[in-house]
This record gives structure tokens, C-alpha cells and sequence, in this order.
């Protein structure tokens, strides 16, 4: 509704921005170049960050860099993955129905992962989302699944993503025995403030039209309120752009920010 007041193209501050226009800080530049490490060495890395700080859109945005005709990639998000599931999800992703019983699933998948890897000479590279929901039983299933040559070597890398909680559990001594694969361990943290003004400007060249209408003032509220995290910041950012639509202002101030903030958001 605001999009042609402000004569945009595109709506600014949602998730289905294309991904070669995702806004990279240089600490999103450096978790992707230790994502790439991991895929190429078939290592075990995760990712952590707050709820809402970007870790998924990163992972959708390291998952398109993969050259196509190298990497096989697979994504699963699932807060209630059984050992079972984990098998039947990833089996399901290449196209292979998974046979009922988890033993059977698990051989199942290590021979496609080996067919991959050594007939179609393709790396394998696994993202587990909602990582820090995973039960015990699922997180000892994720080590067995790299452990499939007397440890000598990982089939494949796997990619943990998940809220920063996950780490209260892997300090746990019962899950010491996965905390001690991990290879790479990345955390995203929100944006500083210079970082959010890009971060607006690149949206805001994405929808095109009138240039960024955020005074200095409002983007100071708007990282304070949002303390960097990218979906707080897309929620406020939106209302604000309908609020000022709707009375005609073509300036976003800090007061108008405070406003939106108090009135609209929790």
C-alpha cells in the first residue's frame, strides 16, 4: 500500500528479495567464506545467532553460491526431527523413497552419499535449520552420519543453523562427543549502525523510487529499537513506510519512528 507513494517497483523489506540483492556486511562476507571452507573440506560447521539476526537467509544465500555442477546441497528444517525423519528427509531430498525402519534408511543414504561422492564425483553439503531444537537422540544420529569410515573421513559437510541456546546443550558433557566434531563455528551478531544504514540503502535500491527516506535520526531509533536484528528491523522499517504513506510524508523522522514504535510494535 505504501509502495506507490513512494513510487517503488519492488517492496523493500521482505523475505523474497531476490539473493543477489541481499545486503552483506563484511561479518556475513567472512561466515561465508568459512561456509565455504567447510563445504569444500566436507567439514562440520554451525552457525549461531540470535532469533531474527538473518542465520537462515544466510544459509539460503551461502546455499546459492555452491556451484551446481559440484555440489550436491540439501536443506532441512524441522523443530521436531527424529533420527528417523533426519534419514527420510534427506533420502526424500534426492529423490529416493526411505525405507521405514531407521537402520535400513541409514544404509540407505550412506550408499547414495557414497554413489555421489565417488561415481558423480559431487561434494555433499548438508544444512540442519532450527539446529538448537534437535533432541540428543538426533544430535548423536548427526554424528553417526559423519562417522561412516572408522572416522578417517566425513562423507560429507553439515552445516548446523540454529539460536544461540544450542550452545547449552553442546556444553553439556553428554553431548561432548558432537561438540568435539564441530569443525567451524560462525556466529552472527546484528547490525552496528553504520551496517543498518547500508542495509536500508541496499533495500531501498532494490525497490527502487525515491531514495532512502529514513532521516539519520530515524535510523538511529530504528537501531535501537531493533538492536541490529534484520527481521525487527523489516517490521519496523514496513510500518513505518505505511504510516508516513497514509499522512502524505515523504520524510521519515526519528519522532515518526518513536510513534510507529510505540503505538504499533511490541
Amino acid at each position: 500500500m505504501f509502495e506507490p507513494f513512494f513510487e517503488m517497483k519492488f517492496t523493500p523489506f521482505v523475505n523474497t528479495i531476490p539473493i543477489g540483492k541481499l545486503y552483506l556486511s563484511e561479518k556475513h562476507k567472512e561466515i561465508l567464506g568459512r561456509l565455504s571452507y567447510a563445504a569444500e573440506g566436507n567439514r562440520f560447521a554451525i552457525l549461531t545467532g540470535e532469533s531474527g539476526i538473518g542465520k537462515s537467509t544466510l544459509g539460503r544465500y551461502f546455499a546459492h553460491t555452491l556451484n551446481p555442477d559440484k555440489y550436491t546441497f540439501l536443506y532441512l528444517s524441522d523443530s521436531q526431527l527424529t533420527p528417523r525423519m533426519l534419514y527420510k528427509g534427506t533420502l526424500e531430498l534426492l529423490g529416493i523413497e526411505a525405507k521405514f525402519y531407521r537402520g535400513d534408511a541409514k544404509r540407505q543414504l550412506h550408499k547414495q552419499l557414497q554413489i555421489i561422492r565417488d561415481v558423480h564425483n559431487r561434494k555433499i553439503v548438508v544444512i540442519l535449520d532450527e539446529a538448537h531444537l534437535l533432541d540428543r537422540e538426533t544430535f548423536e544420529e548427526v554424528r553417526f552420519v559423519l562417522n561412516t569410515e572408522m572416522d578417517s573421513a566425513s562423507p560429507m559437510s553439515l552445516i548446523l543453523i540454529g539460536q544461540n541456546e544450542i550452545w547449552e546443550k553442546l556444553r553439556m558433557k553428554l553431548y561432548s562427543a558432537i561438540k568435539g566434531r564441530i569443525d567451524i563455528k560462525c556466529e552472527l551478531t546484528g547490525m552496528d549502525r553504520a551496517e543498518l544504514d547500508s542495509y536500508l540503502k541496499a533495500h531501498f535500491d532494490y525497490a527502487g523510487g525515491k531514495s532512502n527516506p529514513f532521516t539519520d535520526g530515524a535510523v538511529n531509533e530504528l537501531h535501537r529499537y531493533s538492536a541490529g536484528a534484520a527481521r525487527a528491523v523489516n517490521k519496523a522499517a514496513t510500518h513505518c513506510l505505511m504510516y508516513a504513506a497514509q499522512r502524505a510524508k515523504a520524510v521519515i523522522d526519528d519522532n515518526m519512528v518513536k510513534t510507529v514504535i510505540d503505538a504499533e510494535l511490541p
